[in-house]
Protein backbone atom coordinates (compact mmCIF):
# COMPACT_ATOMS: atom_id res chain seq x y z
CA UNK A 1 0.00 0.00 0.00
CA UNK A 2 1.80 3.62 -1.31
CA UNK A 3 1.51 6.24 1.39
CA UNK A 4 -0.10 9.45 0.28
CA UNK A 5 0.64 12.79 1.83
CA UNK A 6 -1.06 15.61 1.04
CA UNK A 7 1.17 18.36 1.28
CA UNK A 8 2.28 22.14 -0.39
CA UNK A 9 6.46 21.97 -0.72
CA UNK A 10 6.57 25.38 0.84
CA UNK A 11 4.29 25.03 4.18
CA UNK A 12 6.44 24.92 7.21
CA UNK A 13 4.17 22.19 8.54
CA UNK A 14 4.44 19.74 5.69
CA UNK A 15 8.63 20.09 5.65
CA UNK A 16 8.17 18.29 9.16
CA UNK A 17 6.21 15.43 7.85
CA UNK A 18 8.81 15.44 4.88
CA UNK A 19 11.81 15.31 6.78
CA UNK A 20 10.66 12.60 8.45
CA UNK A 21 9.48 10.60 5.40
CA UNK A 22 13.18 11.14 3.73
CA UNK A 23 15.07 10.37 7.29
CA UNK A 24 13.31 6.89 6.91
CA UNK A 25 13.21 6.34 3.54
CA UNK A 26 9.50 5.52 3.36
CA UNK A 27 7.73 5.58 0.10
CA UNK A 28 5.30 7.87 -0.35
CA UNK A 29 3.27 9.60 -3.14
CA UNK A 30 3.13 13.45 -2.65
CA UNK A 31 -0.47 14.96 -3.23
CA UNK A 32 -0.36 18.97 -3.91
CA UNK A 33 -2.57 20.63 -2.19
CA UNK A 34 -2.88 24.28 -2.93
CA UNK A 35 -6.10 26.45 -4.32
CA UNK A 36 -9.51 26.06 -2.79
CA UNK A 37 -10.50 23.50 -5.22
CA UNK A 38 -7.61 21.21 -3.48
CA UNK A 39 -8.66 22.45 0.05
CA UNK A 40 -12.15 21.21 -1.19
CA UNK A 41 -11.09 18.00 -2.24
CA UNK A 42 -8.88 17.22 0.94
CA UNK A 43 -11.52 18.30 3.69
CA UNK A 44 -13.32 15.34 2.04
CA UNK A 45 -11.33 13.35 3.99
CA UNK A 46 -10.34 15.58 6.52
CA UNK A 47 -12.43 18.02 6.81
CA UNK A 48 -10.05 21.06 8.61
CA UNK A 49 -7.84 20.78 5.25
CA UNK A 50 -5.34 21.43 7.03
CA UNK A 51 -1.71 20.11 5.53
CA UNK A 52 -0.27 17.77 6.37
CA UNK A 53 -1.96 14.61 6.21
CA UNK A 54 -0.72 11.02 5.30
CA UNK A 55 -3.14 8.17 3.95
CA UNK A 56 -1.50 4.57 4.76
CA UNK A 57 -4.45 2.66 3.61
CA UNK A 58 -6.90 2.79 5.93
CA UNK A 59 -5.32 4.78 8.52
CA UNK A 60 -5.97 8.70 8.05
CA UNK A 61 -2.88 10.50 9.93
CA UNK A 62 -3.55 14.70 10.20
CA UNK A 63 -0.94 17.15 12.16
CA UNK A 64 3.17 16.78 11.34
CA UNK A 65 3.86 15.47 14.46
CA UNK A 66 1.18 12.64 14.55
CA UNK A 67 2.59 11.73 11.29
CA UNK A 68 6.23 11.48 12.38
CA UNK A 69 5.12 9.06 15.72
CA UNK A 70 3.02 6.95 12.77
CA UNK A 71 5.99 6.86 10.66
CA UNK A 72 8.15 5.27 13.64
CA UNK A 73 6.22 2.05 12.92
CA UNK A 74 7.26 1.76 9.21
CA UNK A 75 10.71 0.87 7.87
CA UNK A 76 13.92 -0.53 9.76
CA UNK A 77 15.37 2.74 10.76
CA UNK A 78 16.06 4.38 13.57
CA UNK A 79 12.69 5.88 15.18
CA UNK A 80 12.51 9.59 15.48
CA UNK A 81 11.15 9.40 19.09
CA UNK A 82 13.25 6.89 20.47
CA UNK A 83 12.00 5.19 23.71
CA UNK A 84 15.35 6.21 25.64
CA UNK A 85 14.59 10.00 24.71
CA UNK A 86 11.08 10.13 24.04
CA UNK A 87 10.38 12.67 26.71
CA UNK A 88 13.06 14.86 25.34
CA UNK A 89 12.10 14.66 21.20
CA UNK A 90 8.38 15.43 22.43
CA UNK A 91 8.75 18.42 25.17
CA UNK A 92 11.25 20.20 22.20
CA UNK A 93 9.19 19.12 19.75
CA UNK A 94 6.31 20.94 21.25
CA UNK A 95 8.76 23.99 22.46
CA UNK A 96 9.65 24.62 18.41
CA UNK A 97 6.05 24.70 17.50
CA UNK A 98 4.86 26.64 20.24
CA UNK A 99 7.69 29.12 20.55
CA UNK A 100 9.16 29.05 16.87
CA UNK A 101 6.72 27.95 14.19
CA UNK A 102 3.62 29.70 15.74
CA UNK A 103 4.86 33.68 16.20
CA UNK A 104 7.15 32.99 13.01
CA UNK A 105 3.65 32.19 11.22
CA UNK A 106 2.14 35.48 13.16
CA UNK A 107 4.71 37.58 11.12
CA UNK A 108 4.26 36.10 8.00
CA UNK A 109 0.30 36.23 8.39
CA UNK A 110 0.37 39.62 9.06
CA UNK A 111 2.17 40.74 5.59
CA UNK A 112 -0.12 39.16 3.94
CA UNK A 113 -2.84 41.09 5.58
CA UNK A 114 -4.68 44.09 3.93
CA UNK A 115 -2.87 47.49 4.60
CA UNK A 116 -6.12 48.76 7.22
CA UNK A 117 -5.42 45.24 8.86
CA UNK A 118 -2.13 44.77 10.05
CA UNK A 119 -1.69 43.67 13.99
CA UNK A 120 1.42 45.94 15.21
CA UNK A 121 0.94 44.55 18.52
CA UNK A 122 0.86 41.22 17.44
CA UNK A 123 3.76 41.15 15.42
CA UNK A 124 6.02 43.08 18.18
CA UNK A 125 4.96 40.11 21.01
CA UNK A 126 5.77 37.40 17.81
CA UNK A 127 8.85 38.64 17.53
CA UNK A 128 10.00 39.20 21.43
CA UNK A 129 8.39 35.43 21.66
CA UNK A 130 11.01 34.25 19.13
CA UNK A 131 14.00 36.26 21.17
CA UNK A 132 13.10 34.69 24.29
CA UNK A 133 12.85 30.86 22.46
CA UNK A 134 16.46 31.70 20.60
CA UNK A 135 18.23 32.32 24.19
CA UNK A 136 16.05 29.22 25.35
CA UNK A 137 17.57 27.38 22.27
CA UNK A 138 20.91 28.50 22.53
CA UNK A 139 21.15 27.17 26.14
CA UNK A 140 19.57 24.27 25.34
CA UNK A 141 22.39 23.31 22.77
CA UNK A 142 25.40 24.39 24.55
CA UNK A 143 26.09 20.69 24.74
CA UNK A 144 24.01 18.56 22.50
CA UNK A 145 24.15 18.13 18.87
CA UNK A 146 20.29 18.13 18.52
CA UNK A 147 17.81 19.05 20.37
CA UNK A 148 16.90 16.06 22.80
CA UNK A 149 20.43 15.07 22.93
CA UNK A 150 23.03 12.71 20.72
CA UNK A 151 20.16 11.83 18.38
CA UNK A 152 18.41 13.18 15.47
CA UNK A 153 14.25 13.63 16.77
CA UNK A 154 10.85 14.78 15.80
CA UNK A 155 12.07 17.54 17.54
CA UNK A 156 14.66 18.15 14.57
CA UNK A 157 12.02 17.44 12.39
CA UNK A 158 9.99 20.39 13.84
CA UNK A 159 13.44 22.88 14.24
CA UNK A 160 14.71 22.54 10.65
CA UNK A 161 11.43 24.31 8.96
CA UNK A 162 10.50 26.58 11.81
CA UNK A 163 14.04 28.07 12.45
CA UNK A 164 14.18 27.96 8.61
CA UNK A 165 11.63 30.69 8.33
CA UNK A 166 12.03 32.28 11.70
CA UNK A 167 15.58 33.36 10.24
CA UNK A 168 14.21 35.05 7.30
CA UNK A 169 11.75 36.89 9.16
CA UNK A 170 13.19 37.53 12.55
CA UNK A 171 17.32 37.03 12.78
CA UNK A 172 18.85 36.40 15.79
CA UNK A 173 21.72 37.99 17.44
CA UNK A 174 24.74 36.42 18.34
CA UNK A 175 23.74 32.85 19.34
CA UNK A 176 26.33 30.67 18.06
CA UNK A 177 25.17 27.60 19.20
CA UNK A 178 21.64 28.30 17.25
CA UNK A 179 23.55 29.14 14.52
CA UNK A 180 25.77 25.97 14.57
CA UNK A 181 22.89 24.16 15.17
CA UNK A 182 20.65 25.63 11.88
CA UNK A 183 23.88 24.65 9.92
CA UNK A 184 23.94 21.30 10.87
CA UNK A 185 20.08 20.90 9.76
CA UNK A 186 20.40 22.34 6.25
CA UNK A 187 23.48 20.10 5.67
CA UNK A 188 21.55 16.82 6.95
CA UNK A 189 20.12 15.46 3.28
CA UNK A 190 16.92 15.26 4.30
CA UNK A 191 16.65 18.75 4.93
CA UNK A 192 18.39 19.99 2.28
CA UNK A 193 16.17 17.85 -0.09
CA UNK A 194 13.26 19.94 1.91
CA UNK A 195 14.60 23.26 1.15
CA UNK A 196 15.73 22.61 -2.48
CA UNK A 197 11.99 21.16 -3.20
CA UNK A 198 10.31 24.68 -1.74
CA UNK A 199 12.81 26.54 -3.53
CA UNK A 200 10.76 26.98 -6.43
CA UNK A 201 7.49 28.38 -4.66
CA UNK A 202 9.53 31.06 -2.72
CA UNK A 203 7.16 33.80 -4.74
CA UNK A 204 4.28 33.02 -2.38
CA UNK A 205 5.98 33.89 0.38
CA UNK A 206 5.00 37.76 1.07
CA UNK A 207 8.25 39.26 2.62
CA UNK A 208 11.64 39.94 1.27
CA UNK A 209 13.50 36.54 0.89
CA UNK A 210 17.16 37.90 2.05
CA UNK A 211 19.95 36.89 -0.67
CA UNK A 212 21.75 34.95 1.77
CA UNK A 213 19.10 32.25 2.72
CA UNK A 214 19.83 29.47 0.74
Amino acid sequence: MTLVLYQHPFAAYCWKALIALYERDVPFMAQFVGGEEDRAALAQLWPPASIPVLVNGEFLVPESTTIVEHLDGIGDAPPLIPADAALQARLWDRVIDGQVMTPMQKIVLDALRPEDAHDAYGVATARATLGRAYALLDDQLAHRDWLAGARFTVADCAAAPALHYAYVVHRWPDRPNLTRYLDALLARPSVARVVDEARAYREVFPLPWPADVA
